[in-house]
């Protein structure tokens, strides 16, 4: 199949701080492709992150503010973009420059000044290749579909492990991934992410198998030495899913440790604040949040989804991600749909 031959134009994101660099680049590709531009990696990221994602970005690295390597280190490290094949296009001639950029996972490097038919092969290649590999995880992903199943299953027991040992029916981690799932789609993280994440949080508590039982149980509220051990079941839970090497367990231990810290620094255990807490915790925090809200318990009545709501978006930017919340609340519909289909009441009726 000629990846190159599709109706629909590829896009190619070009960086550089200057503009008649973007204009020679913008008039050899918009022949054959959607071109975008950006003059500053700050504006780069910005592109890169909306929906759709560009299909391959030509990188400058010397830039002011922020240069060539910073932005294809934090595009690397997202979710949302870290698949998306970035060549960088530079004066930078070195060979320890062409290292350095291989090693951050560049998958070309072009040095300036550019040769137009050289460029224009390259891009060809790379696009192909990324075509089909998303064309291959595809195939992978439906080979694979019952041993996800299989070990989906095996994850919700876990999960629900520890939900019985805190009075919960064990329905709350059916729910509270779902939401992650379709918080991680809305927000544009790749496919195969998104499915590892729903797959992931159901083990986000636990850790509370290790906290004791007159703690986990206790009606009343916990004094400051409990509230302490409480606390440490985040850690708990890191420690019980580490020591191996499966991408699975490593983004459960991921949310374990995570998924109780706060946009402002306030959480635990360790005061992470903004971007420097995982994706996977922010998006977790607030399934989990909202769904422990709205769900009945012997120590509380549920809350309304109005009051839920309410009390999340006052949380942006304390609590939670800010840019996360606005896209929580237009999945609501789908929000309640999950919690139809999945309540506590229907996990009794099944037994």
């Amino acid at each position: 199949m000629d990846f190159m031959m599709l109706d629909e134009k590829m896009t190619i994101l070009v960086v550089d701080d200057t503009p008649a660099n973007i204009q020679i680049l913008s008039e050899l590709l918009s022949p054959t492709y959607r071109v975008k531009a950006a003059t500053s990696g700050a504006k780069a990221i910005s592109i890169a992150e909306a929906t759709p994602t560009p299909d391959l970005i030509l990188l400058d690295i010397m830039m002011p503010v922020m240069d060539g390597y910073t932005v294809c280190h934090y595009l690397k490290n997202n979710p949302k973009t870290a698949n998306i094949p970035i060549i960088f296009v530079t004066a930078k001639s070195e060979t320890v420059d062409e290292e350095k950029g291989f090693n951050m996972g560049a998958v070309d490097y072009i040095t300036k000044p550019i040769s137009p038919s050289i460029v224009y092969a390259r891009i060809k290649t790379h696009l192909a290749l990324y075509s089909q590999q998303r064309e291959l995880e595809k195939e992978v992903k439906i080979r694979t579909n019952n041993i996800h199943q299989s070990q989906l299953e095996i994850v919700n027991c876990l999960g629900r492990a520890a939900e019985y040992k805190d009075n919960e029916t064990g329905m709350h981690v059916v729910r509270m991934s779902r939401y992650s799932k379709l918080l991680a789609e809305a927000y544009g993280a790749n496919s195969e992410w998104c499915d590892l994440l729903f797959s992931a949080a159901p083990m986000h508590d636990i850790g509370k198998i290790g906290i004791a039982e007159h703690i986990l149980c206790k009606p009343g509220k916990l004094d400051a030495d409990e509230w302490k051990e409480m606390q440490r079941h985040s850690e708990y839970g890191f420690k019980i899913l580490g020591g191996n090497s499966s991408d699975l367990l490593e983004l459960a231990r991921e949310v374990a440790i995570t998924h109780h810290e706060k946009w402002d620094g306030s959480g635990y255990p360790n005061g992470l604040s903004g971007t420097d807490i995982p994706l996977s915790g922010r998006i977790v925090a607030i399934a989990d949040v909202f769904d422990a809200l709205t769900s009945e318990r012997p120590y509380k009545k549920a809350w309304s989804v109005e009051d839920a709501c309410q009390l999340i978006e006052e949380q942006a930017g304390k609590h939670f991600d800010p840019q996360l919340v606005p896209i929580f609340m237009k999945l609501i519909p789908r929000i309640l749909d999950v919690k139809s289909s999945f309540s506590d009441e229907s996990y009794f009726l099944q037994r």
